[in-house]
C-alpha cells in the first residue's frame, strides 16, 4: 500500500498554499524565486528545471522530492 498520505484536490481551499508563503519561497537549491502552478500543485523553478510538489497545502522544498522538468531560459 503507497503511504504518501491523503491528497486534496488543487480546487480545495485546503489545497492552496498560503500566498505570504509562496511569496517568500525561493528554491533551496539555487535561492531563485519559485513559480505556484496551481493546476500540477507544484513550485517550479524554470531556470533549474526543478518542480517541487506540495501536498495537502504544504510545500515539499526537499531537492530529493522535487520532479526535474525541462529548463526553460
Amino acid at each position: 500500500m503507497n503511504d504518501d498520505g491523503p491528497r486534496v484536490s488543487g480546487d480545495s481551499p485546503a489545497a492552496r498554499p498560503d500566498p505570504r508563503l509562496l511569496a517568500i519561497l525561493v528554491c533551496p537549491l539555487t535561492r531563485m524565486p519559485l513559480r505556484y502552478d496551481a493546476d500540477e500543485q507544484e513550485l517550479i523553478n524554470d531556470a533549474a528545471g526543478l518542480a517541487y510538489p506540495i501536498r495537502d497545502g504544504v510545500p515539499i522544498m526537499l531537492v530529493e522530492y522535487a520532479r526535474e522538468i525541462d529548463p526553460q531560459p
